[in-house]
């Protein structure tokens, strides 16, 4: 089979890099792959930070390529427990702990081989070690491609919250390799899914047809509609980041359906919703879908548009609708303390249409009970 040509998306910034994005990507066969590795690598040591599912899939690939690139190169590895609930402190020290014995100067690189997870975990290694070092992200999940490998949002959670001790650390390249997506079980496939159509709600009402059109392709992991849809998320994220590197505006549109998503993540470990718990897309697509009703409530955006986005989030497998056993009170006051709320209300991100979305202050909690009780069930 043909394989489709590489895309390269350049992210601007203070230390600005490029992804490069399709298959085979990491075969150190390939010297195209051996130059692009050959060319960020500054030191002669190197970390592969990786989980327990990752590792024994993609780790021998991505040590062979270090070593093509850097034949001289002192490389270990550091394999953490898959999970999000391993994003922590503790084994960010023994990460720490990795790079010491491992002698790593100030020009070592860390190459972030994983999901999200890994991705944060490895990156604020990397932000915090001699006071920064370089990062190669190498993500293997739809999910952090699209999403952390732009902006440089690296951190591990506290049990009082996720995300709250980080760094912003852009990384020194981003290497997507859609041929890792073949091992990427479906559920996490399809929630990557719900990000990609996060950025065309967001940005562009043309993606979403472009998604329509393709949703088979993509659901078969084919490689070029992958890459082309990758791509085409980094591009916008990495558009709106440039504007906004640190969070002050702008960068506020891509929580599009996190107010709810994350409400309902974190409504349903403390009603105790175990191996049943929707993941992080499948809450974000309830919660795109809930924003695009509060939305047409708050008579901003006709109804049509979000039963459009809804289709088209039911075709990718993902669900729409609140599971069964969260409480709508008990959801509006995880919303109150959320950080995007204010004394005057609850803040969402809201559309007009499909491309045109902003965020809205002072929303009543009267309207988003309402939204919750029609969107009860199922």
């Amino acid at each position: 089979m043909h394989h489709p040509t590489h895309r390269t998306v350049d992210v601007a910034g203070d230390v600005p890099y490029a992804i490069t994005i399709g298959p085979g990507l990491l075969d150190a066969a390939h010297p195209d792959n051996v130059k692009r590795l050959a060319t960020v690598l500054r030191g002669r040591h190197a970390l592969i930070v990786s989980d327990s599912h990752v590792a024994p899939l993609y780790a021998e690939r991505a040590a062979a390529l270090l070593h093509a690139a850097k034949p001289q190169l002192t490389l270990s590895r550091w394999v953490m427990p898959a999970g999000e609930q391993e994003k922590t402190l503790a084994r960010f020290a023994e990460c720490l702990d990795a790079l010491a014995a491992l002698g790593a100067t100030r020009d070592a690189t860390v190459l972030a081989l994983g999901g999200g997870v890994v991705g944060d975990l490895a990156g604020f290694a990397a932000a915090c070690w001699m006071r920064g070092i370089d990062c190669v992200q190498v993500p293997t999940t739809l999910l952090a491609m699209v999403d952390s490998s732009v902006g440089g949002k690296t951190a591990v959670d506290l049990p009082q919250g996720k995300n709250l001790v980080g760094a912003f650390h852009p990384p020194r390249a981003v290497i997507a390799d859609t041929t890792v997506l073949r091992t990427l079980p479906d559920r996490e496939l399809r929630a990557g899914l719900a990000e990609v159509v996060k950025y065309g709600a967001l940005f562009d009402a043309h993606f979403l047809v472009w998604l329509e059109a393709h949703a088979d392709a993509l659901l078969a992991r084919d490689d070029a509609a992958l890459a082309e849809a990758i791509a085409r998320c980094c591009e916008f994220k990495a558009d709106v980041v440039a504007r906004d590197p640190y969070e002050h505006g702008q960068r506020a549109l891509l929580n599009f359906g996190h107010t709810f998503g994350h409400a309902i993540e974190a409504e349903q470990g403390y009603a105790g919703v175990g191996r049943d718990a929707l993941n992080h897309g499948e809450a974000v697509a309830i919660g795109m879908v809930l924003a695009a009703r509060l939305s047409t409530l708050l008579d901003l955006a006709p109804a049509d548009h979000g039963d459009r986005l809804q289709d088209l989030l039911l075709r990718f497998g993902l669900p729409t609708r609140l599971p069964g056993g969260l409480d709508a009170r008990a959801l509006i006051a995880r919303m109150r303390l959320d950080k995007k709320a204010d004394a005057h209300g609850l803040r969402f991100v809201l559309w007009e249409r499909p491309g045109s979305a902003h965020v809205v202050s002072g929303v009543g909690e009267e309207a988003v009970r309402a939204v919750f009780d029609a969107a009860a069930g199922a």
